[in-house]
């Protein structure tokens, strides 16, 4: 695949990225207000996680961390309020004035929205998995269980029979 043979790809995927942590970071943050929020930035995440791969980059691995602690999260965060007798995912918004932004409004849906991002993270990566993606970026590296076994060559003495 020329994606991961070609140092142009792997260039332009590397000075890409950094990029698109960035919107979506803003993407994540101005969700609440605006459109956008955990999904979308889950989203966006994703798309890096695949270009990396298909690039030949490093992917992260653990799907499963990625979905147990999103959903752990997305948990908590839906029924903490009932333990104050509060609705189901009600909101609390805190504002606060900080000295650069001004007034800056925060509330819980943000931490919900950090634990749908892991959510889709971890099914983006639990997606590249199922269709072999390690094995893309592993390919040249072949573990020694997966060597072919010789018949010929007795493996107690190291001679041939």
């Amino acid at each position: 695949m020329i994606a991961r043979t070609s140092p142009i790809v792997r260039l332009a995927v590397r000075a890409v990225t950094p990029i698109a942590l960035l919107i979506a970071a803003f993407v994540l943050f101005a969700g609440h207000n605006q459109p956008g929020g955990g999904f979308a930035a889950g989203l966006l995440l994703g798309a890096v996680i695949v270009l990396r791969t298909v690039a030949g980059l490093q992917q992260p691995r653990h799907a499963a961390v990625f979905l147990a602690v999103g959903g752990v999260i997305v948990g908590l965060e839906a029924l903490t309020p009932l333990l104050w007798g509060q609705p189901l995912l009600d909101q609390v918004v805190v504002s606060r004035h900080v000295p650069l932004l001004g007034k800056v409004k925060t509330g819980s849906a943000l931490i919900f929205d950090l634990g749908v991002v892991a959510v889709v993270v971890g099914l983006v990566i639990a997606v590249l998995d199922g269709f072999g993606a390690a094995s893309l970026v592993d390919r040249g590296r072949r573990p020694i269980d997966d060597a072919p076994v010789d018949a010929s060559v007795d493996t107690d003495s190291g001679r041939n029979r």
